[in-house]
């Protein structure tokens, strides 16, 4: 039987690698709008996973950003428990590390307005996960 792996209760938000490009500024906004002291108690976990050696965001990009934007040096975490589609979180980890997007920190100059936000990140992942699909089928 494998052992099951404990996430910590808290990781630096140095050591989390994003697996999306950009913050949603009205995103943003309202998650900082519903936080009220002492915040980082209001925080909901932070999902991630274990890819190719390094610890991802699996959701929370947002959370993440707000939490430093208040001065947080960590954030609580949680093993995602969810199947998810390795393909499509490798592309976009790749993509945020061909950018230089490293930590939550590197998002800083990529807040955009929802509607570029989905135009720019959704409508990109729509493209990405149609093509994959694309690929798994030709491959039957």
């Amino acid at each position: 039987m494998a052992k099951a792996v404990r996430a910590p209760k808290s990781l630096s938000l140095a050591k989390l690698q994003p697996s999306q490009l950009y913050i949603s500024a009205e995103k943003l906004a309202a998650i900082e709008s519903q936080w009220q002291p002492p915040l980082l108690e209001t925080l909901d976990p932070i999902p991630i996973k274990e890819l190719d050696g390094r610890i991802i965001y699996t959701d929370g990009h947002t959370r993440a950003f707000a939490a430093l934007r208040q001065g947080f040096t960590e954030v609580p975490v949680t093993w995602d428990e969810d199947a998810l589609d390795w393909d499509a979180y490798r592309i976009c980890v790749t993509w945020c590390q061909n950018e230089g997007i490293t930590t939550i920190m590197d998002l800083a100059t990529r807040i955009l307005p929802h509607e570029d936000y989905e135009v720019l990140w959704h409508e990109r992942c729509r493209a990405m996960q149609a093509a994959l699909a694309k690929q798994r089928q030709d491959r039957e």
